[in-house]
């Protein structure tokens, strides 16, 4: 980082908003779906915090959107991880790679929102620079119902999938 880099004005991340309801749960952005069991995290993999799926992100950056509507109940300064409860009460937790805690937030950006902001499924929360951190880390990211709040979630099979799709049947 040069002298005046920290000057330097960051570009701005505009995405279209994505219209759903208070039950959809959504990709963060265009990734490839993967079962949860095959991530190389075993207490992802065998669902200890919960159901979910994870994404498979191309490319040297992507944004991590808010999955659905609801509130950003948790967001970790260092951009690896934060969690939405949605409007319906079911909480969901998204983590940026495995062991990524590690990196103290580098390759990591936040974006405009903060913790206690409403948030809308597609709203982008944190920039990640996939090139940088997949040198050292699996970059799988998973989406986990921590809490369905009495509901039956049931996440869709292995699949491509654009940011604002339904991941849930």
């Amino acid at each position: 980082m040069g002298l005046f880099d920290f000057f330097k004005k960051k570009e701005k991340v505009v995405l279209e908003p994505v219209n759903v309801d208070d039950d959809a749960i959504v990709a963060l952005n265009d990734a490839k779906v993967i079962d949860i069991a095959e991530v190389s995290d075993p207490v992802f993999a065998q669902k200890m915090m919960g159901d979910g799926i994870a994404f498979v992100f191309e490319g040297d950056k992507t944004v991590l959107c808010a999955p659905a509507n609801g509130t950003l109940t948790v967001l970790f300064p260092t951009g690896h991880a934060f969690g939405v409860t949605t409007n319906n009460g079911v909480e969901l937790l998204i983590h940026c790679g495995i062991d990524t805690v590690n990196a103290n937030g580098d390759g990591f950006r936040l974006l405009t929102k903060k913790q206690g902001d409403t948030v809308k499924a597609g709203d982008p929360i944190v920039e990640v620079d996939l090139k940088k951190l997949s040198a050292k880390y699996d970059m799988s990211t998973m989406l986990i119902v921590t809490n369905a709040n009495g509901r039956e979630i049931t996440f869709i099979d292995p699949a491509e999938v654009k940011r604002g799709e339904s991941v849930i049947k």
